[in-house]
């Protein structure tokens, strides 16, 4: 078993930044890859960002390309999803997950994590 726990969510006006954070506890933190995806009111979840076991080969979404910046410090057990420029349709319920690592792949698709964080709000206020 994996435990995440997201932190660092809250409200910011547009053109604003936040970082969260999701600490993992249990299993080897550093065995799984790692991904943020959101949901906001009436959709459906959405892959934000995700990174492999090493920290390598970061991958976005195209509508966070250029504003968002996940990283994870293997040590601390912790990854992290950095926001800038937010706008107010980046508001959503943001989840952490964690997927075991395959080689030359990169999870993007809510199925293939088997851990999930409860989630942490963020709202962007235009």
């Amino acid at each position: 078993q994996v435990q995440l726990v997201e932190s660092g969510g809250g409200l910011v006006q547009a053109g604003g930044s936040l970082r969260l954070s999701c600490a993992a506890s249990g299993r080897t933190f550093s065995r799984y890859a790692m991904g943020w995806f959101r949901q906001a009111p009436g959709k459906e979840r959405e892959f934000v960002a995700a990174i492999r076991w090493s920290g390598g080969s970061p991958h976005y979404a195209d509508s966070v390309k250029g504003r968002f910046t996940i990283s994870r410090n293997n040590a601390k057990n912790t990854v992290y999803l950095q926001m800038n420029s937010l706008k107010p349709e980046d508001t959503a319920v943001y989840y952490c997950a964690a997927a075991p690592s395959r080689p030359g792949i990169v999870a993007v698709h809510g199925y293939e994590y088997d851990y999930w964080g409860q989630g942490t709000q963020v709202t962007v206020s235009s």
